[in-house]
């Protein structure tokens, strides 16, 4: 994960103040500095993924800035989400003492992120193999790419790159349950069961682990799963804390279940998943805080591409996927009217659309891989994040225990 110089400093002083001895007041003060600071970055990230305003007439200079929901922009999103997490982690855990974690909201704010982190989880399984199912179609499209640039074009070419272009658009007009039956890179495997119980609380903690480490467990993908249901379960405890939250942890956990829910609400829109109809398109974001700005009009926008993609039923809002289907159809188009020879200004035209496809493939291949290896990087560190949490609530148990005489 790249550690910006913001963040480093911020984990440094959280880690160097919590091992100095100082008096009370002081320690609270620090507190609602460093959460404010939290805050800060929350909203500067975020903010930073939003596409630039062609209509800004400010001197600012331009963002370095990959189209929104592009294979660059999902990586940048996930670099955010592992930044955050980290000085989530660092606020919340590092030097508290594990009484906090007992006492209102927090008795029951921390069994909430824990759940809303297992269905992270199987979030980020399906998602790994979604992209599978996106390198299958981008190995698709290179072989219409290569046969159509063989000189001289030939009706042995035409119709190879035209059946590897139908087999491409036939899959991704499937609807996302049959895809991930029927595709060979869509069988998934999963790392955490189904509980019987609902809650990830202290009292599921020995069904989450086994020796330290979690338990992993591995099937085929239940007929019944559903990521939409998956976004909705996740969002549907994201409440707010009220004014009178007892303590200001409340805040940063609310605001770490806000980008876990945004984060993988975002992949399940852009990447094939089993069964996204009905996906959330308003997830329930705070406009009072001052980080709650840009993940409202990040959701707008997305939001906005998703009720297209709806109607359209195209397979995903991922930007290079989207671009592919829309060549693949122009040259599909091109090959079912292919005659030979081909006019001069014909020639030209088809030209362009293979070096467009030539080019998507390109950004497909340097960029789906270290994709893949940065969401296997979010499912670990949400693992260890919260063997971490259990750990804390394992020593409230045992404070709570009565020792035997």
């Amino acid at each position: 994960m790249p550690m910006t110089d913001n963040q480093g400093s911020f984990l440094n002083r959280i880690s160097i103040r919590r091992n100095q001895v100082s008096n009370m007041e002081n320690n609270h003060e620090q507190d609602l500095e460093d959460l404010e600071l939290f805050q800060k970055h929350v909203a500067d990230r975020f903010s930073d993924l939003l596409p630039n305003d062609p209509s800004s007439t400010t001197d600012s200079p331009a963002k370095d800035q990959s189209p929104l929901l592009s294979i660059s922009w999902f990586r940048k999103l996930l670099d955010v989400f592992l930044c955050c997490e980290a000085e989530f982690k660092a606020l919340v855990l590092i030097g508290r003492d594990p009484v906090q974690f007992s006492k209102p909201p927090l008795d029951r704010l921390v069994p909430d992120i824990l759940e809303r982190s297992i269905k992270s989880l199987d979030i980020c399984n399906a998602v790994t193999h979604g992209l599978e199912l996106v390198r299958h179609w981008q190995k698709l499209a290179q072989i219409a790419v290569t046969a159509f640039e063989q000189k001289p074009m030939g009706d042995g070419q035409v119709r190879r790159a035209k059946k590897a272009l139908n087999t491409l658009l036939t899959s991704m007009m499937l609807d996302d349950k049959e895809n991930n039956y029927h595709a060979k890179a869509a069988e998934r495997t999963w790392s955490f069961g189904r509980r019987s119980g609902g809650g990830g609380g202290a009292g599921n903690n020995n069904k989450d682990r086994t020796n330290g480490t979690f338990r992993s467990m591995s099937w085929s993908v239940a007929k019944s799963w559903s990521a939409s249901k998956q976004i909705q379960a996740m969002a549907s405890n994201l409440v707010a804390p009220r004014g009178g939250e007892p303590t200001g942890l409340a805040v940063p956990i609310y605001a770490m279940g806000t980008i876990f829910v945004f984060v993988m609400w975002a992949l399940v829109a852009a990447i094939p998943c089993q069964e996204r109809t009905g996906l959330l398109t308003h997830l329930p974001l705070p406009r009072n805080l001052n980080w709650g700005q840009a993940f409202i009009a990040l959701q707008d926008k997305i939001a906005e591409e998703w009720k297209k993609k709806e109607k359209k039923g195209t397979t995903g809002l991922l930007d290079e996927m989207q671009k592919m289907e829309k060549v693949a159809q122009n040259l599909v188009d091109f090959a079912e009217n292919f005659q030979f020879p081909l006019e001069e200004e014909k020639l030209e035209e088809v030209a362009a659309q293979v070096a467009e496809m030539a080019e998507i493939c390109r950004k497909m291949g340097e960029g789906l891989a270290p994709l893949q290896q940065q969401i296997r990087e979010v499912f670990h560190r949400i693992v260890r994040s919260r063997a971490e949490v259990l750990d804390v609530l394992d020593q409230i148990g045992k404070m709570s225990t009565p020792v035997p005489y």
